[in-house]
């Protein structure tokens, strides 16, 4: 009878402990989405330059990569994994041929930053966004609305794949 009692008494335990862990909600995806940023990181257009990409195919876009000066640091460094507040932008334009400047040069060869897309975070916290290998994601729209459900998923399972702490850009001194 002891037994019983004592078993009763660990699973009823047991509920408690994951209930207290569960979100609010019981939803799954609620965890998820506390990866993912739903502001942007004040005074990013000021953080220094760390590279420039270019995506081709379907996203087409011209891109400039900045860094606080904590990622700064670690990127100087060669730092990995990169610390707790490493914040890295990822400022997207259409990318589109500069009339003006080909036809000073006499053909088609300048391509310059179009319209803004979109612009992206990703935010290094090892306790808040554990979940993630220690990434938050944020993906904000040319209109400054969030990323939709969908695409926000994609972030952390495509970052896991890059080779330096779920960090692709390279540091271009």
């Amino acid at each position: 009878m002891k037994r019983i009692a004592f078993l009763v008494v660990a699973v009823a335990a047991a509920a408690g402990l994951v209930a207290s862990t569960a979100p609010a909600s019981g939803r799954a995806e609620d965890a998820a989405a506390s990866i993912f940023l739903k502001e942007k990181p004040a005074g990013y257009r000021d953080w220094k330059l760390i590279s420039v990409s270019h995506e081709a195919g379907n996203i087409n876009s011209i891109g400039a990569v900045l860094a606080n000066d904590v990622a700064v640091k670690a990127y100087r460094e060669g730092k990995l994994p990169f610390p707790d507040g490493s914040i890295i932008a990822a400022v997207h334009y259409k990318y589109v041929p500069s009339e003006e400047n080909n036809k000073v040069f006499g053909r088609d060869q300048s391509f310059v930053a179009g319209a803004a897309t979109n612009v992206q975070f990703e935010v290094k916290d090892s306790k808040k966004y554990a979940a993630a290998g220690g990434w938050g994601f944020g993906h904000f729209n040319s209109d400054g609305t969030l990323g939709n459900d969908a695409l926000m998923k994609t972030c952390a399972p495509c970052h896991a794949k890059a080779s330096r702490d779920f960090v692709f850009t390279r540091y271009a001194p």
